[in-house]
């Protein structure tokens, strides 16, 4: 997607609705979809989980407040950006059932008006989150002596914040469209520019003096500008190319609505889940350091190991939407029940490796046994989780694709505030830190039983959703 130029290639033609247009994954084997889609998004979320565990790293070598400092900052950095996957669903989902109606002209249309939607919102999150620094880790419980540090990061990741939200604009509209193969180059684009500047940054290298806590911010702003150009090269050759001119033609209010209907409980409900993780935190906190970067650290490993079901939940999106706006509820159905095996079986596996290996993984980010021991500690209760985190999430994708972004929404709010919380509070006087990992461990349990019933209920019922006026 790139803006209209004289330097660009001409866009291509868009199809005319009703003249048999048809969208790519509205046929053929969904087997064949799930993993022609799902693979690259892996490799995509991967490489972008990988910045996480490279700044864990490199940041655990300035020390054990660094290591502490950035267990509090990573459920902040996720709710955040969490919050703009929302907007990249949204995105996703009404351009996907547009491209199934066969209507590539009101597809185009969404498509526009998303990337510069998504901007606009970039850049009111990066101003609330640069004001809200201190407030924000003080109710976390961050301790005044770790302030300054988490201050150095926060600050420039508030500024560039807007620069992420435009590649999850684009990211949307790629989606929708079945591209999860460009989506996987921009996410590598702007790992890989990360991985390189990290050690540069961070502690410095080459002669070049380290910023400490700041360098990895700095790393991961860099990063995304480069993913930014990444986005302009590689879409402008889709059927949905970038053309501002296409908003003059928009009814603004009406594909504001489109989007934020499902983009702005789409937002809530992935936003919810890293919240929760947050309190955790601060729960946490009132165990010690020790059990504060071991938790953070067991974190970051776990998302990397559930990369499979993170890449799956955003490719479900566009075959789920795809098929519905055609009308193809069958396959839409077989589409959910794949997805949902692989979750279990997934999930169960990869939950005996971290049970088994979950020291040998503590090693890799610090030698301090008490961190090590909470480190396994959590892996061994919480892992049991990653089958039903990935019905969850997966349930999600499919209830945003279908317009049924709201109930999503409620699903992650019984999760976080019915059952992980009150776990957590109710056995911490009791189990110390395991109460916590307990916690997390209920909440996927029952996010799992709840995206099985939603999912069959919704996918059962087709209904027409709400569409452009």
């Amino acid at each position: 997607m790139t803006a209209t130029a004289s330097a660009s290639p001409p866009a291509q033609p868009l199809p005319a609705a009703g003249a048999g247009a048809q969208a790519r994954l509205v046929t053929g084997s969904i087997p064949r979809h799930l993993v022609g889609q799902t693979l690259p998004m892996i490799i995509g979320v991967a490489a972008v989980m990988s910045i996480g565990l490279v700044d864990t790293y490199f940041i655990g070598q300035l020390g054990s407040d660094a290591l502490a400092a950035i267990s509090f900052i990573f459920p902040v950095s996720v709710a955040t950006t969490s919050l703009g996957v929302g907007v990249s669903v949204g995105i996703n989902a009404v351009v996907a059932r547009a491209l199934g109606e066969g209507d590539f002209a009101k597809a185009a249309r969404r498509a526009n008006f998303g990337v510069a939607f998504a901007l606009a919102c970039g850049a009111a999150m990066g101003a609330a989150l640069y004001l809200l620094i201190d407030p924000l880790f003080g109710a976390m419980n961050a301790p005044e002596a770790l302030m300054p540090l988490i201050r150095l990061y926060m600050e420039p990741l508030a500024i560039g914040f807007p620069l992420i939200l435009l590649i999850m604009g684009f990211n949307g509209v790629l989606r929708g469209q079945g591209e999860a193969r460009r989506t996987s180059v921009i996410s590598i684009t702007y790992a890989a520019a990360n991985w390189v500047l990290d050690p540069i940054l961070i502690t410095g290298a080459f002669g070049i003096e380290g910023f400490g806590m700041a360098g990895a911010a700095y790393a991961t702003v860099i990063g995304w500008g480069a993913g930014i150009a990444m986005c302009l090269y590689l879409t402008r050759a889709t059927q949905l190319p970038l053309d501002l001119t296409l908003l003059k033609d928009c009814n603004l209010v009406e594909n504001a609505r489109a989007v934020t209907r499902i983009g702005l409980p789409a937002a809530f409900s992935n936003a919810i889940n890293p919240m929760g993780l947050a309190i955790l935190t601060a729960l946490v906190a009132l165990e010690g350091d020790a059990a504060v970067a071991g938790f953070g650290a067991a974190g970051r490993l776990q998302s990397f190991v559930i990369v499979p079901l993170l890449g799956l939940s955003g490719a479900i999106g566009a075959i789920i939407g795809q098929n519905w706006g055609a009308g193809r509820y069958d396959r839409s159905r077989e589409a959910a029940l794949y997805a949902g095996g692989f979750c279990v079986v997934y999930g169960l596996l990869v939950a005996l490796a971290m049970i088994t290996f979950g020291e040998w993984f503590a090693y890799l980010f610090t030698r301090d046994p008490a961190v090590i021991a909470e480190f396994a500690l959590y892996l061994q209760i919480a892992a049991w989780g990653y089958a039903g985190f990935g019905l969850l999430i997966v349930g999600n994708g499919i209830m945003n694709a279908v317009d049924r972004a709201s109930l999503a929404l409620m699903q992650s709010v019984g999760r976080v505030f019915l059952v992980m919380l009150p776990v957590a509070l109710v056995l911490r006087p009791h189990w110390g830190s395991s109460a916590i990992f307990a916690a997390e461990l209920a909440a996927n349990l029952f996010g799992a039983i709840s995206a099985i019933v939603l999912v069959r209920w919704v996918l059962a019922r087709p209904h027409r959703p709400w569409v452009e006026g």
